[in-house]
């Protein structure tokens, strides 16, 4: 019998929300990317538009700002996305995370979702 596997869904990810949609932000996400539902991602501060995370820049997207709650394919232009933006609970074993990321950095980018009311929890 063969195997079928699964991509994560947003149960997978998603552990609580506020109720009205109030965890919840409407976003841009920037030409040139396609991230995954799960994604850690912050705010570029000249334009205001999601970008994946990256420890790295010096431009805004290196604070995580929220975590995304769709696959956003915006390879050839900007595109709309849901982000989940404060008080709420994710599985960490749902989270996207760039490449190449420490665990010092990404033990920083927990704490910025912390401090934005998003909890990040051991999942299963």
């Amino acid at each position: 019998m063969p195997v079928i596997t699964e991509s994560t869904n947003l149960g997978d990810l998603l552990k609580y929300e506020a109720p009205s949609l109030y965890s919840r932000d409407a976003v841009i996400v920037a030409s040139g990317q396609n991230l995954m539902l799960g994604t850690v991602v912050g705010l570029k501060t000249a334009d205001g538009k999601v970008h994946a995370l990256d420890p790295a820049a010096t431009d805004g997207t290196e604070n995580a700002a929220g975590v995304l709650l769709t696959l956003v394919d915006a390879t050839s232009a900007d595109a709309q996305g849901v982000m989940l933006a404060r008080h709420a609970i994710v599985a960490d074993t749902a989270l996207v995370w760039p490449a190449g990321i420490t665990t010092g950095q990404q033990n920083a980018a927990i704490n910025q979702l912390k401090d934005r009311g998003l909890l990040v929890r051991k999942g299963v």
